[in-house]
């Protein structure tokens, strides 16, 4: 549990509490389970300390340094943590709803099985984040780093990533339906069985990206880059597909029942047993 000589410490500002945790480096404060709901914590240095399950709600810790700090079940419902230093914090279990996380640092953080429905994390780093089975839905993810992040089983649904980067990253069954994916760059990316159906991919990068078992039904693709892209076994019924770059691409055995495919580029893509968007078989492609 928080010791209370901390708390009051803390009570007394965050210019008197940084002071001392610059001459106490090597005193550990313990904040698990603490009641800092609304507190203004604008820079406070919290780096690897114990905020077990604290109640942080409405708290605005705007650039706060709390790299290294254990979070897990911490609550953080509507807090205003713009610009803080969460790299390689412990966020497991913990509750984002409604948080602003704008331009956060999270660099290998761990959001394994987090809740960040509505959280605004715009420009924010997520490099080498475990953020498997998080919950993301209808979050704002425009312009955001995932590069090499692991999101497998993570609920995208509803979330913006419009121009954010997913280079690389790791999102085996993820759920994207109705996603903002424009302009997204996703070249590298492995989304295997993840679901994308009406997601929206205008401009997307897809180049190389992993995406067998993919449902894309009713998805808007148009203008998609999906160079050398595996697309085997994906579902492209009712996508719109107009203006796509698939040369190379293996779509063996995918599904294009009623999809758009004008002025699409398919030079050297395989479509061996490929449904067609006329409903033929493709077997002698």
């Amino acid at each position: 549990m928080a010791n209370q000589e901390y708390l009051a410490l803390l009570n007394r500002g965050v210019l008197t509490w940084n002071e001392w945790r610059y001459k106490n480096l090597d005193l550990q404060p313990n904040f698990s389970h603490a009641y800092l709901r609304g507190f203004n914590l604008e820079g406070v240095n919290f780096k690897g300390l114990n905020l077990t399950a604290a109640d942080l709600c409405l708290a605005q810790l705007v650039n706060a340094n709390c790299q290294d700090s254990i979070l897990t079940s911490a609550q953080l419902i509507n807090a205003n943590l713009t610009a803080i230093n969460l790299q390689g914090a412990n966020l497991t279990n913990s509750n984002l709803i409604s948080a602003n996380l704008r331009l956060a640092n999270l660099i290998e953080a761990n959001l394994v099985d987090a809740n960040l429905i509505g959280t605004d994390l715009q420009n924010s780093n997520f490099r080498y984040v475990d953020g498997t089975s998080a919950d993301l839905r209808r979050s704002n993810l425009a312009k955001a780093d995932l590069m090499e992040a692991n999101f497998s089983y993570a609920n995208f649904s509803y979330a913006n990533l419009y121009e954010a980067q997913l280079i690389g990253g790791y999102f085996y069954q993820a759920n994207l339906y109705k996603a903002n994916l424009i302009k997204a760059h996703l070249s590298g990316a492995y989304l295997s069985n993840a679901s994308l159906r009406e997601a929206n991919l205008y401009r997307a990068d897809m180049r190389f990206t992993k995406l067998k078992k993919v449902n894309f039904q009713d998805a808007n693709l148009q203008e998609t880059y999906c160079r050398g892209t595996n697309l085997s076994q994906a579902i492209l019924i009712r996508a719109d597909l107009r203006g796509a770059n698939l040369r190379g691409a293996n779509l063996n055995k995918a599904n294009l029942t009623d999809a758009l495919i004008d002025n699409i580029n398919l030079v050297d893509a395989n479509l061996q047993e490929a449904i067609m968007p006329d409903g033929r078989i493709n077997y002698d492609y």
